[in-house]
């Protein structure tokens, strides 16, 4: 049976987490999810896997923010793991997607997984015309953990571009003052654990940070897009981490 419950073109429900894949991890609240495909009917892992129907589904869920159902299944190497069968353990969003190579050797598409604190998720998605809204939404106290990026690092950079994007050239102005996004090149959450130092953020616009964190472009050694037009405007004072960059497109470029 496989792991992955969903179609390609729609995104996916619900994931069985049972210690079917060596490259899975589970902290309790965050998980990095192995994706599915690439072993024969014994388990063994014996080809790549590729972005296609399973795979494809959970990267719908992160792009549209879809929640999606997590199932345990008894694993004595996981801590986290019933002691028999299988258990609804609740609802998690996946916030990214890359691939890289798997302790087999081979390629596997991996997910993060974040549990989401407040379990009131929208059934469906109805048309604007059903959808009245709530006009005194409920107010939860929540607790998430997340790694504290250093402000003085993105503020640094973001000042020295002028709050330019780096990529398009594009500044935004509002009443409250300009507005960029420092964009870690190398993701600080596991298992990238990418530093938080100027060699390793970026000042784009919000199109183009999303953009780069999906995998839509990268950038090369010498500062020119891989997979848009141009190259990235880098200040000679701003040393840019080459192996971060490699990182990115080895993990995340996406290929057309």
């Amino acid at each position: 049976m496989g792991g992955i419950s969903g179609r390609g073109a729609v995104g996916a429900d619900s994931i069985v987490l049972s210690g079917g894949y060596e490259d899975d991890i589970d902290e309790g609240d965050v998980i990095v999810y192995t994706g599915s495909g690439g072993r024969d009917s014994a388990g063994r892992h014996v080809a790549d896997q590729i972005l296609t129907r399973f795979n494809l589904a959970l990267t719908v869920n992160e792009r549209e923010g879809h929640p999606i159902r997590l199932i345990r299944g008894k694993d004595p190497r996981n801590r986290f793991a019933p002691p028999s069968g299988y258990r609804y353990d609740g609802l998690f969003r996946v916030t990214s997607h890359w691939h890289e190579q798997g302790k087999s050797g081979l390629m596997v598409w991996r997910y993060r997984l974040e549990q989401i604190s407040d379990p009131t998720i929208e059934a469906s998605s109805p048309a604007v015309g059903d959808a009245p809204g709530n006009p005194t939404p409920k107010r939860v106290p929540t607790t998430v953990q997340r790694i504290i990026r250093d402000t003085k690092v993105s503020k640094a950079i973001k000042a020295a571009y002028d709050h330019t994007c780096q990529v398009c050239g594009t500044r935004l102005d509002s009443g409250g003052g300009p507005y960029a996004e420092a964009a870690h090149i190398r993701p600080l959450g596991q298992p990238h654990n990418g530093p938080d130092i100027p060699g390793n953020v970026i000042c784009l616009c919000p199109n183009h940070h999303v953009l780069f964190d999906l995998g839509a472009f990268s950038v090369a050694d010498d500062y020119s897009l891989i997979g848009a037009e141009g190259r990235l405007t880098v200040r000679p004072d701003h040393g840019i981490d080459t192996g971060h960059l490699r990182y990115h497109r080895d993990h995340y470029l996406q290929k057309k």
